[in-house]
């Protein structure tokens, strides 16, 4: 699933390219992709729009329209988010086409149709809980490690299910929870209300440090990821342990660990991890 770097590096490269753009044509080729409103009042809403500012929250991209409203796309496991010539072959399973005034096209594709599309008022999405309250962002200046601390405490789950609450922070997913975890040194089973805030301050650096290094490394093709011009990112080539599972840790040589939590595959190393 697209992380936060994942997105970052796809709202980085769009961003200069739709600001001021006009959407001429809306062609929904998978309607139920669209989760708000119904499929025809978003082909009617969103088409002749100026596109405006394009930011992110979380794993949410948010598109700024030309009235309060605005275009959010959430690419779920699979989804990926293209910005396009017309000549581009089309690729199965591209679910939704905006064609805009310049002749170029923004292409939502989703092999297994997990993503979604949302169009409205932030406060209308909100209300309908189609767009979730999310956490604090792990790589704000404003996040430090105290209030890290203070949303850990009291908390009996295993550290790592609540580094996956997007109402804890906002972002993280199974790639960087693991990798976080390595780097701070810290089991990501053990209760998270147990970590002390030594640990807890190590753990916030090492969250910002893997999701800065995703973003700068353009994110984690480990699966179907590709950035906005349909290229793989590189941070899959230096990740540490995650999908290692049975593998020598690159610190103590021991074989990695791989336990499910949550229904999720956690790798750690049960040595330089305690």
């Amino acid at each position: 699933m697209p992380e936060l770097p994942e997105v970052e590096t796809i709202v980085q490269d769009l961003r200069p390219l739709l600001q001021g753009r006009r959407v001429d044509r809306v062609d929904l080729r998978f309607p139920a992709i669209v989760r708000h409103p119904e499929p025809e009042a978003f082909v009617r809403e969103l088409r002749g729009r100026r596109l405006g500012p394009l930011t992110r929250r979380g794993k949410y991209m948010l598109l700024e329209l030309d009235a309060p409203l605005l275009l959010v796309v959430h690419l779920g496991m699979t989804g990926q988010l293209l910005h396009v010539v017309p000549e581009e072959p089309l690729r199965a399973h591209t679910h939704a086409i905006l064609s805009l005034d310049d002749g170029t096209e923004l292409r939502y594709r989703d092999v297994r149709r997990f993503g979604r599309l949302l169009l409205g008022s932030e406060a209308e999405l909100v209300g309908s809980r189609k767009l979730p309250k999310l956490g604090p962002e792990p790589i704000d200046p404003d996040f430090k490690a105290v209030d890290l601390y203070h949303r850990l405490q009291g908390r009996k789950a295993p550290l790592k299910l609540l580094l996956l609450d997007q109402a804890v922070v906002a972002g993280v997913g199974n790639i960087y929870a693991d990798e976080s975890c390595f780097r701070a040194r810290v089991r990501p089973d053990r209760p998270a209300g147990r970590l002390s805030r030594p640990r807890t301050a190590r753990l916030h650096a090492a969250l910002r440090d893997s999701l800065l290094e995703g973003i700068l490394n353009r994110g984690s093709s480990v699966a179907d990821y590709v950035d906005a011009r349909g290229e793989k990112g590189r941070q899959q080539e230096v990740l540490l342990v995650y999908g290692r599972g049975g593998e020598p840790c690159f610190k103590c040589g021991r074989p990695l660990a791989a336990i499910r939590l949550g229904g999720r595959m956690t790798v750690f190393c049960r040595t330089c991890q305690r």
